[in-house]
């Protein structure tokens, strides 16, 4: 497949993505090539990418837990420390093999190490090939809250190998559609149209797909990499679902949701919200209700539920001059940005929800 390119910045596909990494590696001459990976894709992936990889430069891997409950200040911490007990050094390069948790925090741990290394984003998860690998955000959470500390700054290339995704199961895939399904919603109506047929969640069937998922990232945050404006676009779906997301993260009677079912949750929230306030449609509404219904399973939420996660609104990283903002749709692929909505019309949005979800 064609990359996606620009002055600064490169996404690279499958074979000729190994091509351009090793390319990379020929120029850049690291002193040391640090691989992160967590215990999954150390196992299930590195065999693959070693394979692919052409150095007589050292490698050292670094694993770390995976899941979300490791992207944390403490595991920065244990690699910071393996990175100074192996010797690396501002030539050391580091390859983050991984999923979102994998490259958030590597690329944060790369920025911050001695001020800063080279790094690379392999991600290996459907979510993070369409989302986290790409637009330069790094960074971990702060207890439960999502995403809390971190830096902007992008990696040297990423490099997109769909054949990982044979390792993850239908679950995964789901959470990664979440996202694919979010650009279509923001930007381009014919990509959402695609995007809800989809039927066949395979490696094969997905290649252009998710070429055309990261182009349409890639365009939003090249115009606007530190989101002053155009980028809040892709919070849509983010504000409500990562505030679910945080508290059924924390709360040990809920089972944890993934990313993807969270930010799911959060469309049809928000899509509501839309309907509301920028007279987004009732067919379109109802329409990404139906296709977010049949992806993924019915969730509920109890009066109780519903005060916490209007109450962990506050902290989100978008919210200005103590006000919390929604990024907003007028119609499908067109958005709204700075919405401000009150807690009499979040309340609303939940019930809406549970009148509309699959039983």
């Amino acid at each position: 497949m064609k990359p996606i390119v620009d002055d600064t910045y490169s996404v690279h596909f499958n074979e000729e993505g190994y091509v351009k990494l090793n390319q990379h590696l020929k120029s850049l001459k690291p002193s040391i090539i640090f691989l992160l990976v967590d215990t999954n894709t150390h196992e299930y992936c590195l065999p693959r990418f070693l394979s692919k990889i052409e150095t007589e430069v050292p490698i050292e891997i670094i694993e770390i837990e995976d899941g979300e409950e490791n992207k944390t200040i403490d595991t920065c911490v244990g690699v910071w420390n393996a990175l100074a007990e192996l010797n690396a050094d501002r030539k050391s390069l580091l390859i983050n093999l991984g999923g979102g948790v994998v490259t958030d925090l590597g690329g944060f741990v790369a920025c911050t190490f001695k001020r800063g290394l080279p790094y690379v984003n392999v991600p290996t998860t459907l979510l993070s090939m369409v989302d986290a690998s790409v637009g330069g955000k790094t960074g971990v959470d702060l207890g439960t809250l999502k995403n809390q500390v971190g830096v902007i700054s992008n990696g040297d290339m990423v490099l997109v190998d769909t054949e990982f995704l044979m390792t993850l199961p239908q679950l995964e895939m789901r959470s990664g559609l979440s996202e694919m399904l979010k650009h279509g919603l923001i930007k381009d109506r014919n990509y959402w149209n695609s995007c809800k047929s989809l039927q066949d969640l395979s490696p094969d069937s997905l290649n252009v797909p998710i070429r055309e998922s990261i182009e349409i990232k890639f365009d939003v945050v090249t115009q606007d990499p530190n989101e002053r404006g155009l980028r809040k676009m892709l919070n849509f779906g983010h504000t409500l679902g990562h505030a679910i997301e945080s508290y059924f993260l924390k709360n040990e009677n809920k089972l944890s949701l993934l990313h993807g079912e969270a930010i799911a949750i959060g469309m049809i929230l928000e899509s509501y919200l839309s309907h509301r306030l920028n007279h987004l449609s009732e067919e379109d509404l109802m329409d990404i209700v139906a296709v977010l219904n049949k992806q993924y399973d019915s969730v509920s939420f109890n009066p109780t539920d519903i005060d916490i996660i209007i109450n962990l609104l506050k902290h989100d990283k978008k919210n200005e001059h103590g006000k919390i903002l929604f990024a907003l749709l007028e119609r499908l692929g067109e958005i709204k940005l700075d919405c401000l909505v009150e807690n009499s019309l979040i309340l609303e949005s939940f019930d809406f929800f549970e009148k509309v979800k699959t039983k």
